[in-house]
This record gives structure tokens, sequence and C-alpha cells, in this order.
């Protein structure tokens, strides 16, 4: 399907106020998309379904799944992206955000030094005035900016339009095998990877990464954890270490999820308090920000390597059904013409209030230069 009829189909949806959502997996061209056939809701607690999932941060509310059975999938090899003016305005602070962001952080450290907990992610969301508001215009600057990201434009009628590109894998699963990625701590990109990390984001990376391996002991083995290393999202840097297991023969893939999500990236350690602590003190609803979101048991077909020795087998493709899943970062929720953008940072004892401000007002403009 071309470019121009993938988004003409995609806008008669929207049109018509059905729920759909297109996606591009990152470091590919395709693009995706699942379009709902009603404007039913359709929940999973199980993870057996086949389509699409959109999940809260809070992990007692319910996951919203566009079922494959329930929708039309259809894909176009490549987006024509024409180049897109990128927005450089400048920040202008909001006295009374900052103020409230730096109290939060301020507590967080106090909670932390009182034993609450050892961790916690803090969070905000700042409304932007849009000119207009085409999803699809934004989703095709999302697509040309950050290459390396999980893009994604997602809509339901009864619950919201979202639209994100987020570097940070949750789990990606096929058969038995899976593979989870840790990324923390964050620095702006200056022309090289070659950085020194201090101290506070090298011990907040390791909190996420021996989490996600304590976790995953009760519902895998052969675990294996990747050396660290240094990664650019957008003009932002981070820490990314990532751990492959094996599913135990009684465990599933909601077993991982369960004891993965919401992870000390995105929530803090130890998970319930800081969850706690987190619902309690920041002043607004995360709702899907900070979630997870993916494909859900879908069979994609793949050839064997070329440089398989048998000629014969490489004229067979196998048909795989993997699990994708992302956590909902550097999103946004439209609503008419106003952007809401969610940005937040991780909290240690060493964390500075006033630097933890600052790195959320770098998030901010990472997003915000499509809008």
């Amino acid at each position: 399907m071309t470019s121009e009829d993938f988004f003409k189909c995609i806008e008669t949806q929207y049109n018509q106020q059905l729920p759909f959502v297109i996606y591009r997996k990152p470091n590919k061209q395709e693009v995706y998309a699942l379009l709902q056939k009603s404007d039913k809701l359709f929940y999973t607690s199980e993870f057996t379904e086949q389509g699409f999932v959109f999940s809260p941060f809070d992990d007692t509310a319910k996951t919203v799944l566009m079922p494959l059975e329930n929708s039309e999938y259809i894909s176009t090899p490549t987006v024509n992206l024409k180049k897109v003016e990128v927005n450089t305005s400048k920040y202008i602070v909001d006295k009374q955000a900052k103020d409230y962001h730096i109290n939060l952080v301020n507590n967080g450290v106090e909670a932390i030094e009182n034993k609450q907990f050892k961790k916690v992610v803090l969070s905000r969301k700042e409304k932007v005035n849009l000119s207009e508001g085409n999803p699809f215009t934004i989703f095709k600057k999302l697509l040309n900016k950050y290459p390396s990201a999980f893009v994604y434009c997602w809509y339901h009628p009864k619950v919201g339009l979202w639209l994100g590109a987020t570097p940070e894998t949750l789990v990606k699963i096929e058969g038995n095998r899976f593979s989870i990625m840790a990324l923390a701590g964050t620095q702006v990109y200056k022309d090289t990877l070659d950085v020194v990390w201090k101290d506070k984001e090298i011990q907040e990376q390791k909190f996420v990464t021996d989490f996600i391996v304590d976790s995953l002991k009760p519902s895998a083995e052969s675990i294996k954890i990747s050396d660290t290393t240094t990664v650019k999202a957008g003009s932002l840097l981070h820490l990314k270490t990532m751990i492959s297991a094996q599913l135990k023969s009684n465990s599933n893939l909601k077993d991982v999820i369960l004891a993965i999500h919401p992870t000390p990236a995105v929530c803090g350690l130890p998970k319930q308090a800081a969850k706690t602590f987190i619902l309690n003190n920041e002043n607004y609803n995360r709702e899907f920000y900070t979630g997870f979101l993916g494909e859900l048991n879908l069979e994609h077909t793949t050839s064997p390597r070329a440089g398989s020795r048998n000629i014969e087998n490489r004229a067979y493709t196998f048909k795989k059904k993997s699990t994708q899943l992302y956590v909902n970062l550097r999103c946004m929720q439209l609503k008419a013409l106003q952007a809401m953008v969610y940005v937040g940072g991780g909290v240690t004892i060493s964390s500075n209030a006033e630097k933890e401000w600052e790195e959320t007002v770098s998030k901010s403009l990472v997003i915000k230069s499509v809008l």
C-alpha cells in the first residue's frame, strides 16, 4: 500500500471516530496500522490475545486491547517524509510549575532519607497550545526526527489520542526467549557518546538492572546481563543494559509483565512504596504516560539468514509469534488544540532539585520540538 493510500485509510478511520494505532519500530522503515472495526472498548488481563495493547502506569488499572480479530491490519513500506520544520523556540519558565516540581523532588529526597524507598521517579505535565492539531502531521515529524525510537499515534474515542517516540523497550518475547531493556540516567548529547556519567546516574542504572533481574527469577531461567553502554535518543543520552532470559516451563508473558511493570526507570524502588508516593504527591494523573504499549502475539514472517548453508532452507519463510512492548515515554496526549506533554526523572538520595527540574525541561524541549 502506498504511503498516501495508507494515511487516507487512517484519516477516514479518525474522521469516523473509530479506534486505530499507527506505529513504526526502532530503526525500521515500514509503518503498520491496526484499524478497529467498531468503537467498542476491549481489555486484556491475560495477555494471550493477538493485537495491540495500551496500558496505564497504574498496574491496578485495565490494559486496553485493539484485538487483531476485530481490526484491519495494514502497512506501508515507507512514509514519504518531506523535510519538516522543527520548532526550536526557547523555553518559557512557568514559575508555579517550577516551584511545585522542586518542592516535589525535595519531598522525594526527604522520603528516601527517611528510608521509605531508595529511588522514586517524579514527573509533571505541561500544556502546550497548538496552532493546528492534526495528529498525522505530528506523527510524521516524530518519524522524521526519531529514527531509532518506537514512534506511534494511538486513538480510541472513549480513551483519547496519544502520540510518542519512546526509546525504551519494556519486553520483547519470541517463543520462550525474551529480552528486557534497563534504561536510566540522562544527559544532553553534545556530539559524542564518549561521556562521563556521575555516580547518581550509575547508581540509578544499577537499581533498574538489579530490580529487573531479581523480579524475573521466579519466572525465568538462563538470565544474561549485557555490559552497560551509552545510547543516544534524540538529543539526549542514556545508560542502557540488556537482560535476556528464557521463560520457565510453568511461566508466561503475563508473569513477566506483572513482575516488572512499572520498572524503577519510571516508578522507583521498592516498587509499591515508590508508586504510593507518586500517586499521593504528583498533582495529576499520569494515565498512560510511563505505562506500556505495543504488539501482542502478532505473527511476523522471517526468512532464514542469507548465510544459511542449506540452499533449500532459504526458500522457506517461517511465521513467528512475537510480542514487542515499549515503555510510554516521550509522549503527549492531544485534546482539541492542546498537547499535554509528560516529563519526569529519577530521584535518588544524591539528587539536586534544581538539576532535576532542568532535566525535565530538556526532556520537554525534545518532545515539544515537533509541535
